[in-house]
């Protein structure tokens, strides 16, 4: 599989009592599919998987699969904090038919790079599946892979990319140096999808392609028309968006501009709760500038 483009992360939706919103997320999919996005990445950050069951991440992975119905394909987030348990979970995500999955650093702990070396080598050596690295040092209390390490990770045959959410661009740029052309770098952080294709990243893992994903897809597709201009246009189009997820606690905010456009996503799991109504007043006014909520 050629990993490229825009590849939303996922929110899984709940209903009122907090339970897996199936009838949604089949909406959900088809949304985004038909916004021309090239993945689909459920349970990620975005989709809550600290506070998913192993049945329920298995439950979202099939229906994504069933949904997406090889129209594009489908990362599975399977990370967890030992080895083991993703390794676990990596079988799971095969019998459910996923494509590749995307694994975050451990976090609560803090391993060493050599750590960190033999727990990515261990599941990969023990997946079919074609393995992206994840890292979010702002979400794993600080554990960073450094360029050295997915330099040597990526001589692994099945760890075939990397979503960097660092925000460090000068550190995605080192991840796409110091590999081959057909190990995957891609941006997860919003604001820099532009700047990461400039370096050479093959594109994005986004939160905000929930919402609008026919402006993200379209910072990726005007870039590989060569069209540099429209490219950097969606994505200034698109930062404000991004730029809001502070009025919320991590990962309300996608989820509240959904159900504000109208595709059920629900609330957050506790202990995170909704926005305050000055911060939806806000949203809704982004998303109004962007054309997917009608003004009143």
């Amino acid at each position: 599989m050629e990993i490229k483009g825009i590849i939303p992360a996922m929110v899984t939706p709940l209903d009122a009592g907090e339970e897996l919103n199936e009838e949604a997320l089949r909406q959900l999919v088809n949304y985004l599919i038909e916004g021309g996005v090239h993945g689909l990445f459920p349970v990620g950050s975005q989709g809550e998987f600290y506070a998913l069951t192993p049945e329920e991440k298995q439950r979202v992975w099939e229906i994504v699969v069933e949904e997406a119905a090889g129209r594009v394909p489908v990362y599975a987030g399977t990370g967890a904090i030992a080895t083991r348990e993703v390794i676990g979970l990596n079988k799971v995500a095969e019998r459910a038919g996923v494509d590749a999955v995307s694994i975050i650093t451990p976090f609560y702990v803090r391993p060493n790079q050599e750590e960190l070396y033999s727990h990515y080598v261990a599941i990969a050596d023990a997946t079919s599946l074609p393995v992206l690295l994840y890292n979010n040092p702002g979400r794993t209390g600080g554990v960073n892979l450094p360029a050295e390490l997915v330099a040597r990770l990526a001589e692994h045959p099945n760890i075939v990319g990397i979503k960097d959410s660092s925000g460090d661009l000068t550190l995605s740029a080192e991840y796409i140096r110091r590999t081959d052309d057909d190990f995957a770098v891609l941006m997860g952080r919003d604001t820099l999808i532009y700047a990461g294709l400039l370096y050479g990243a093959k594109g994005a893992i986004a939160a905000s392609a929930n919402v609008v994903p026919v402006l993200v897809a379209e910072i990726y597709q005007a870039f590989v028309e060569g069209d540099l201009t429209r490219a950097m246009e969606a994505q200034m189009r698109l930062a404000p968006l991004r730029l809001a997820f502070g009025l919320g606690t991590f990962p309300v905010v996608v989820k509240e501009a959904l159900n504000l456009i109208g595709i059920g996503a629900g609330p957050t799991r506790g202990p995170v709760g909704s926005i305050s109504p000055e911060s939806q007043e806000e949203l809704k006014r982004i998303l109004q500038e962007l054309g997917v909520l009608e003004r009143a």
